[in-house]
């Protein structure tokens, strides 16, 4: 794990004991546990891409509904693949009500991760994952609207990977950032989670 990795994930450690706090006080002072909380953030925002299919997907297509964004690439060897299977376990939870909610793989590694290639590589999780991909510069300006971390590394034997944010984002109905999703937990406990934002 690079330093700036770790930085990042003590920030965003920060970030969430700061909101199980704001909660905590909010339970003691009212007696009653909050409802969906929407943070104002700078995390997220517009953005022009294509998906799987290789269709235009922009930020406007998913208005109304939440969903999850996480960032990665079809040549991780375990984060992604994981998170993506923990992500399908969660929507196949929620039943009919997963038809209400949008989630999608964002690739950090464009320059390999065509439509095709992303089409393919997410047949072997749930059908409502949406890939996507682009322009290089497209894909840039993505990562820097949600604040992910993204760098090539090079391989010793040749090639590449890719070292990344591996953080799954909340956003509500608005698509306004509502916090980091916790995916370490059972599958019937983060879908519960979920129904409250639908």
């Amino acid at each position: 794990m690079s330093v700036r990795t770790a930085r990042l994930l003590l920030v965003l450690g920060a970030f969430v004991a700061g909101l199980i706090l704001f909660s905590t006080v909010v339970f003691i002072v009212t007696g009653r546990a909050p409802g969906p909380v929407t943070l104002q953030s700078s995390v997220g925002g517009p953005f022009q891409l294509t998906d799987h299919n290789g269709r235009a997907i922009t930020d406007k297509d998913l208005k109304g509904q939440p969903f999850l964004v996480f960032f990665g690439f079809t040549h991780c060897p375990d984060i992604c693949p994981t998170t993506l299977f923990e992500v399908s376990e969660v929507l196949r939870e929620l039943g009919k009500d997963g038809e209400r909610m949008r989630a999608l793989f964002v690739t950090v590694d464009p320059e390999r991760d065509t439509p095709e290639k992303l089409k393919d590589y997410l047949s072997s999780f749930d059908p409502r994952l949406i890939g996507v991909t682009g322009e290089e510069k497209d894909i840039k300006a993505m990562e820097k609207a949600y604040r992910v971390y993204a760098k090539k590394v090079p391989l010793s034997a040749g090639g590449y990977t890719m070292d990344h944010t591996a953080i799954v984002y909340l956003m509500d109905k608005d698509g306004r950032f509502v916090a980091p999703f916790n995916m370490k937990r059972r599958p019937n406990e983060a879908a519960a989670d979920l129904r409250r934002y639908l």
